[in-house]
């Protein structure tokens, strides 16, 4: 890759690897067959690459996140407070809200309403408690 930034959205990058065009048809396959994900605007969006991970995804004007999870297109979400990242079913599943900041708590409520997802017990007290 021509640089060493972890993030880029260069075509060129993302398109050097075998792996990453791999990546890319997948996105496009899901996209074609099952659209956005409701909770992702698609105003602006493009191609990214995370050099770290090595993960290949899509970004919008709004700064938000979607990549594969399962075989279809889920929103990837990051914390405004602890930045803690991932798919709204892990971030549930793998998270205490009491050990949380509100803020994140906040967020995660909301992102998970948003996502129609189910909330574990631990979650339902939080939600009455905000």
């Amino acid at each position: 890759m021509t640089n060493n930034n972890a993030y880029t959205e260069d075509f060129g990058d993302i398109m050097e690897c075998a792996r990453e065009r791999n990546m890319v048809r997948e996105i496009l396959n899901a996209w074609e067959a099952d659209g956005l994900p409701e909770s992702f605007y698609n105003g602006g969006v493009k191609f990214a690459l995370n050099r770290n991970s090595g993960n290949v995804f899509l970004t919008n004007s709004d700064y938000q996140a979607c990549m594969m999870n399962g075989g279809k297109l889920e929103t990837f979400y990051s914390t405004p407070y602890n930045c803690i990242e991932g798919f709204i079913a892990d971030i549930l599943a793998e998270n205490d809200p009491s050990s949380l900041h509100p803020d994140d708590v906040e967020y995660i409520l909301s992102a998970a309403k948003e996502e129609g997802a189910t909330l574990p017990d631990v979650w339902v007290d939080a939600e009455r408690e905000a």
